[in-house]
């Protein structure tokens, strides 16, 4: 299966569940949380993976799973420096400096707990760190990030407003962005030109802005938002296969020429459940801007709706 059918089978639940039970967690937090600090009973418990130390000279856990414990603090931490993979998700942590002795850290998932700010937070000091989940947690805002080897970012479920701080300097091997049921308003503030895949469903999209900077993008979700245009499109997305705007208010079919910004590269696109997709002849219409699509919506584009359209663009 190739990439763009991969991304096509996903878009179709695009992680609506995920999202859901992420959100719940705001929720559960109201509740008073009793002090529950990590032990080193716990910790044994979870350990496993065998692994040769840094220097080659013996053998340490490398992976701690310390999931759903209800802890409040995880200071015991600080003493396993090997541990290279680490889930401490569906617990109550709203800080996580005592991280900074794993420097060795590889993997991290802090899923479904209670942080609500990056500031001060050691994930800089993390040199290694190339995979990383927040989703579910508290977070406003993305000040303070950074990760010099980090590759895939999850953020998925939080509160963001606004991408202030996200910037290519801090963030140089980012090529994967999950930020799907957060509150953005807009694309803009995201300047990583080296961004491959960047995932915006379900947010409070009304602008399409900053999208230039995102010149290697080759996968583009914006599913279930509140475009009513395709103004913001940009030429330099050079790289672009897959798009996926489905659910958004898209009704005028004169939108749709932005999409010819596109035409090298994109192979398939999502715009079902919005307006413009119910006029008479839009298949047809999307094809005349886009003659190289190979998908529109869940159909491969017909050899009969090629020809038509090619039809339409020399009548023009």
């Amino acid at each position: 299966m190739s990439e763009i059918e991969e991304d096509a089978a996903l878009s179709e639940s695009d992680g609506e569940e995920e999202v859901k039970e992420e959100g719940h967690v705001e929720e559960e937090s109201e509740d008073k949380v009793q002090v529950c600090p990590l032990t080193q009973e716990t910790v044994a418990q979870g350990l496993s993976v065998l692994g040769r130390t840094g220097n080659g000279l013996a053998h340490a856990f490398v992976k701690l799973d310390l999931k759903d414990k209800g802890l409040t603090d995880i200071d015991a931490i600080s003493n396993y420096i090997h541990v290279r993979f680490l889930d401490v998700s569906h617990n109550h942590l709203t800080e996580l400096s005592p991280l900074a002795s794993l420097t060795q850290l590889l993997w991290l998932k802090v899923d479904s707990n209670a942080v609500a700010c990056l500031k001060g937070q050691p994930l800089g000091q993390l040199a290694y760190l190339q995979w990383l989940s927040l989703a579910g947690n508290q977070l406003k805002d993305v000040e303070g990030l950074c990760g010099p080897a980090l590759e895939s970012l999850n953020l998925n479920g939080n509160s963001i407003q606004r991408m202030n701080g996200l910037q290519y300097g801090r963030l140089t091997n980012l090529v994967s962005l999950e930020l799907r049921g957060n509150r953005l308003e807009t694309t803009d503030g995201i300047y990583l030109p080296n961004l491959r895949r960047l995932n915006l469903a379900q947010n409070v999209i009304k602008r399409l802005e900053g999208l230039e900077k995102l010149e290697r993008l080759t996968t583009l979700h914006l599913r279930d938002n509140q475009l009513e245009t395709l103004d913001g499109i940009s030429p330099n997305m050079k790289c672009l296969q897959y798009l996926n705007i489905r659910g958004n208010a898209i009704s005028n079919q004169s939108s749709l020429q932005y999409l010819g910004l596109l035409s090298n590269t994109l192979r398939a696109l999502v715009l079902s459940e919005n307006p413009v997709a119910e006029t008479m002849d839009y298949r047809v219409c999307v094809l005349t801007h886009l003659p190289q699509l190979e998908r529109l919506d869940k159909d491969p584009v017909s050899s009969e709706e090629r020809v038509e359209a090619q039809e339409r663009v020399r009548v023009k």
